[in-house]
């Protein structure tokens, strides 16, 4: 039982860096065959292993059998082999013969190449997002269908499809100056910030938030800052966003598993650690000279986790919003900034507001509209909270959607 657990573990850190590797070398194009041999290495530790024991260095017996693994590959296949040696010649003057270099650096360097391969805007978001929770976060296909309410077959349909784009638009995974890295990290920490947020909040599982999820995410993201190419101002704001909003996650749900909203929550779940680690890196990202849309997520949050409530704190949140909206609209930001609205000002006003977004048919907009009209018209706001009801796809949401119906049910 020890040595599942085990593996599991290694799989969710290993199994994305002997990838990485293996596309490295042979090129994206052949990425199934970097996939299956790097799950024929699991697949032997879960076998020798639940017979002999674990190794004394379980890490290093997996990079040995990877190599093992490539090298009898490549005496077998002799089509390939001769094609992995084509590709060398032209990329190196020395040919010698491919063997997965599996040191720090070349692990390292391999990871960024591949996160800037999967991370793609080409391909679709939801395959996007499951691209890299299997490649760069080590998920197997049954939590990425769990996850997304769907199944293996799905899934494995979708990935295939995101695979067929990498191998036809990225053969080879290099990136070839600062400029290139700078133009497609904006697509770099979209694909994160989604899979946080398939964590923090998804309108799909039906489990609410999946703290892994963050957690990886926030690991992506640190490994960028970890990089001199990849630390920069925006990185650093995303990773202060990340914890900030990861610093609720314990306080996000009750003990049955029920949401919580922001404003009911218990402060003193609120993680002081992650708090104070966020503000590290906001005050890292002020180092730069760009203001990106996660300079001011970050500072939103920063806002949000004073536990005081105040006037000047709700203020402060909506200026903002302000500054996102003219920065990048967004219909969702500014039904947030409309609940800033309503905290710095007035519900009536707000309400106003939230009337021109006119999101018809979003359930996070009649959920709005209903907390708006609570006190002025109960009866309107039960409506729009059966329409948030209706529309939403979270079973989490529709439980705290109908308890807030019961309770004004009781006062008409």
């Amino acid at each position: 039982m020890l040595e599942h657990i085990l593996i599991q573990s290694l799989f969710k850190t290993e199994y994305r860096k002997i990838v990485s590797v293996l596309c490295r070398g042979f090129g994206l194009k052949y990425i199934e065959i970097a996939e299956d041999l790097t799950n024929d290495t699991f697949l032997l530790a879960t076998e020798t292993w639940t017979q002999k024991g674990v190794p004394e260095n379980p890490t290093a017996w997996l990079y040995t059998v990877a190599k093992n693994k490539t090298k009898d590959y490549l005496k077998h296949n002799k089509v390939f082999s001769e094609k992995i040696e084509n590709q060398l010649a032209y990329h190196q003057n020395n040919v010698e013969k491919f063997e997965p270099d599996l040191s720090p650096k070349n692990i390292q360097d391999s990871q960024l190449l591949m996160i800037f391969a999967v991370c793609n805007p080409t391909i679709p978001v939801e395959a996007q997002i499951g691209l890299a929770l299997r490649i760069l976060c080590g998920f197997g296909i049954e939590e990425i269908a769990e996850a997304f309410l769907s199944n293996k077959e799905a899934i494995n349909k979708r990935l295939f499809r995101a695979k067929e784009i990498l191998k036809n638009q990225f053969l080879n995974l290099k990136i070839n100056s600062p400029l290139e890295i700078e133009k497609r990290l904006n697509a770099v920490l979209t694909t994160i910030y989604l899979v946080f947020n398939e964590g923090y909040y998804s309108s799909t599982s039906n489990k609410g938030l999946r703290k892994e999820f963050c957690l990886e995410a926030m690991r992506l993201c640190y490994f960028l800052i970890d990089n001199p190419s990849t630390n920069l101002s925006k990185v650093n704001a995303l990773m202060a966003l990340m914890c900030f909003q990861a610093s609720r996650l314990n306080a996000r749900l009750d003990d049955f598993g029920k949401n919580i909203l922001y404003e009911d929550q218990n402060r003193d779940l609120w993680d002081e650690e992650l708090i104070a680690k966020a503000n590290y890196f906001l005050i890292d990202s002020a180092k730069g000279q760009e203001l990106s849309k996660y300079h001011l997520e970050a500072s939103i949050a920063y806002w949000h986790s004073k536990k005081t409530e105040s006037k000047d704190k709700w203020e402060k949140i909506l200026q903002n919003y302000n500054l996102l909206l003219q920065i990048e609209y967004s219909p969702i930001t500014a039904l947030n900034r409309t609940y800033a609205l309503s905290r710095a000002n007035s519900k009536d006003i707000a309400l106003l507001e939230a009337k021109k977004i006119n999101l018809k048919g979003n359930h996070l907009y009649h959920s709005l509209l209903g907390h708006l009209l609570e006190e002025r018209n109960p009866k309107m706001a039960i409506e729009e909270y059966q329409r948030a009801i209706e529309l939403s796809k979270n079973q989490h949401d529709k439980y705290l959607l109908s308890e807030k119906i019961a309770k004004l049910t009781i006062l008409l």
